[in-house]
This record gives structure tokens, C-alpha cells and sequence, in this order.
């Protein structure tokens, strides 16, 4: 099985225009996560796909693999496809060029979806994370998933889902990590498909599978790390690094 990622990387982020070229611990935030992906060697080649020169020229500097888009995209997933579309590969992982803090153990656990799947009826997989800190939970730039008894998704919201009238239940909450793992043949799919309402009015990509009837296989992973959205979680970032 040919596996492959790519890292969509776009310039100008709505929350934080150019976070990608911020420094952390003496490079710019893209080429850490690119080195982070390259580093757990689970990949045959690991691409930033970009509608950036600037992003091109510092990954070509330091000797990685770099496509430029051609068109204007609404999503990472979106540009990805466009890259993918004349590559000889099976499952392509979408690594978020905000997480540098990506980890060979999280990362092996979503591939191994593909390697169980021997009908090939899983098209999509991703991860999340256990979450207990209401402030978290709350905040909008948090994207929260709701799953059912075999871990297939049944929605995404920047809201707290599920709503806890109930405090006593405990129930948990899971923080979806930004991380797809596509048979190449759904994301080309995805490239196909309008976007709807719910995925505009969340401004989640994922939504467009469920909003299509599509399944999305849900790995939980324990390790955490800081994804950068906002200029506060770089001074966390920049904090965990050292």
C-alpha cells in the first residue's frame, strides 16, 4: 500500500494571516511540521502543497517536496485533491501545516484503519483526543466530534456537542485533531462536492462527508499536542518546544 502525505499550506489563515511562517524554536512553523512528518518515516514521500511562494521557496530551500497550487481552494482537502489527482498513491494522510506536534504513534494508528480494512469500505480516517477543561471545550477554535458505539463520526461543531444538561453523566468530550487519512478515490470525491450549509455555517471541512452520507472512522489518541490557531497558542507552542 503506496502512503503518502501532504500538508496543505495556506498564507493567509483568517485567524492568524501568516502563522505558518512564524518562527518556533528557530524555523518558521510549516517546515517544523514538515520535518515532523518526514521524521516518523511512515510515508513514501510527504508533500506541502501551498498557494504560497514564499511557503515553496522555504520548503525547496531546505530540501523538501513542495507542490503549488493552481487553483484558489475552500478547504486544505479541497487543495490537496488538486495536488493528488495524477499521483500513483492509495491512501493520502492530510497533515495540518498548524501541527508541528504531529507524532509517529498517532499518526500509525489512524494508517492502521487502512491496513484492517481488507473490503476497502473505510474511505476516510482521523483522530481525537479526550478533552476535560470547560474552557477548552467552549472555545470556538476547538473543534469538537460526537461518535457512536464503533467510533464513526456523527458530527463536528466549534460548539460543546454534546450539549450537558445532565452534568451527572460525565459524559466525555473529544477534541478532533486535524489530521485525514483518504483512500485517494474519496478525497477526489470530496473535490467533486458542493459544500453545503453545515460545513459553511461551521467552517469544518469534515462536515461535507457526513452531510453526504459519507462515514468518517474516528481513532482515539492520548497524545497531545498545541495546534497553532491563534497568536496565543504560538506562545504556548513556542513554551512546549523549549
Amino acid at each position: 500500500m503506496n502512503i503518502i502525505s501532504m500538508i496543505p499550506a495556506r498564507y493567509q489563515a483568517s485567524r492568524f494571516p501568516a502563522k505558518l511562517m512564524q518562527d518556533l524554536g528557530g524555523k518558521p512553523v510549516i517546515l517544523r511540521t514538515y520535518e515532523a512528518a518526514v521524521g516518523t518515516k511512515l510515508f513514501s514521500k510527504v508533500y506541502v502543497v501551498t498557494d504560497s511562494r514564499a511557503i515553496h521557496d522555504l520548503i525547496k530551500a531546505n530540501g523538501g517536496q513542495v507542490i503549488m497550487s493552481k487553483e484558489e481552494h475552500q478547504s486544505g482537502s479541497d487543495r490537496i485533491a488538486e495536488a493528488v489527482t495524477d499521483l500513483e498513491v492509495d491512501v493520502v494522510v492530510n497533515v495540518q501545516g498548524d501541527e508541528p506536534f504531529i507524532d509517529r504513534e498517532s499518526l500509525t494508528k489512524v494508517i492502521q484503519v487502512f491496513h484492517e480494512d481488507a473490503g476497502q469500505e473505510i474511505d476516510l480516517a482521523s483522530l481525537m483526543t479526550p478533552i476535560t477543561d470547560w474552557d477548552e471545550i467552549s472555545n470556538p477554535n476547538t473543534v469538537k466530534v460526537i461518535v457512536d458505539n464503533n467510533n464513526f463520526a456523527l458530527y463536528f461543531s466549534r460548539s460543546p456537542i454534546p450539549y450537558p444538561r445532565n452534568k451527572e453523566l460525565n459524559t466525555p468530550y473529544f477534541k478532533h485533531k486535524g489530521i485525514y487519512a483518504f483512500r485517494k478515490r474519496a478525497l477526489l470525491d470530496f473535490k467533486k462536492l458542493p459544500m453545503l450549509t453545515l460545513e459553511a455555517t461551521e467552517k469544518i471541512e469534515a462536515i461535507r462527508f457526513l452531510e453526504y452520507g459519507k462515514k468518517i472512522k474516528m481513532v482515539e489518541t492520548n497524545v497531545t499536542g498545541v495546534e497553532i490557531d491563534t497568536p496565543e497558542d504560538l506562545e504556548r507552542a513556542r513554551k512546549e518546544w523549549k
